[in-house]
């Protein structure tokens, strides 16, 4: 009789079942947070003040994931007002930092920081360690690794080579610790898909997908050296294109699929309408399935 008062129980927890499908969003942003006295970015107001504006946004917005770049100096700002569970610790500012952070709703159990083997002096690229983080994240029963990634900037034949070995170098890792893996990078890649040096088409050629080119540009990857559709800031619709991007592909056992993607220039914005920033915000929700 007393094995049989606990078999109900037993029971209960033998049906308990591991979520099979689920969604979240993901947001990626370079929040301009360099010093003053070496870019203001053109951006209106105090950077202090506009950092803080950030923070607020992020937590108002709730983002299940946000990656930021360029989160230097006013990076205590952020923090100060966002309200997001996990956050990454700041590497540093200039030019001991690398600008890169991620906040999300989600824990994870790896992280790393890497810096670029290779970088171009030009636009003052190896004044800081800039390079790309890895975190593998449990989003409820799954695991998801991340990528968060500020390239190389300029347009000179150096920049172009530092960009292309950059890429090399994220793939390289992730053949080395996601292999076979659902992945998903997100950053500033300082390319686009109509530059005729691009390096982000080695991206897709390893089997990932651009959310852009497939929620927007309808699946059609722009050519190479074509006239460039850049965006203003803020964007004026979703058609024209920005150098920030989001990579995906699914992997181990879990499908990730893209289902929308937007400019969220209309969210982070200041009191009185200003930009916070000289990029768009990129935001996009994810479905998945095991």
């Amino acid at each position: 009789m007393a094995i049989l008062r606990y078999l109900p129980a037993a029971s209960l927890l033998a049906g308990i079942a591991r979520a099979s499908s689920g969604t979240f969003d993901f947001l990626t942003l370079n929040v301009a947070g360099l010093p003053e006295i070496l870019n203001s970015n053109e951006v209106p107001g105090d950077k202090e003040d506009n950092a803080g504006y950030i923070g607020t946004h992020l937590a108002e917005g709730g983002f299940d994931v946000v990656h930021m770049q360029e989160d230097f100096n006013y990076h205590a700002y952020i923090y100060r007002t966002d309200n997001h569970t996990y956050r990454t610790a700041t590497s540093g500012g200039v030019p001991f930092g690398s600008g890169l952070n991620t906040v999300a709703n989600y824990g994870w159990s790896s992280f790393e920081r890497i810096k670029w083997d290779k970088c171009d002096i030009d636009e003052g690229d190896c004044l800081t360690p800039k390079g790309f983080t890895f975190m593998r994240m449990q989003i409820e029963d799954i695991e998801i690794d991340f990528y968060n990634l500020h390239a190389d900037a300029g347009s000179e034949n150096g920049d172009a080579e530092a960009r292309s070995a950059g890429v090399d170098q994220v793939l390289d890792y992730i053949e080395a610790n996601s292999a076979d893996r659902a992945v998903i990078i997100g950053g500033d890649t300082n390319d686009r898909w109509t530059n005729a040096a691009r390096s982000i088409d080695k991206y897709t050629d390893a089997g990932f997908e651009d959310v852009w080119v497939q929620l927007i540009n309808n699946g059609v990857y722009p050519t190479a050296g074509a006239a460039a559709d850049p965006c203003g800031t803020p964007a004026a619709s979703n058609t024209c294109e920005v150098v920030d991007k989001i990579f995906f592909r699914s992997g181990g056992g879990v499908t990730v699929d893209a289902t929308s993607f937007t400019y969220a220039s209309s969210t982070f914005v200041q009191p009185d309408g200003n930009i916070l920033s000289d990029h768009n915000p990129l935001l996009v929700n994810f479905a998945w399935t095991s």
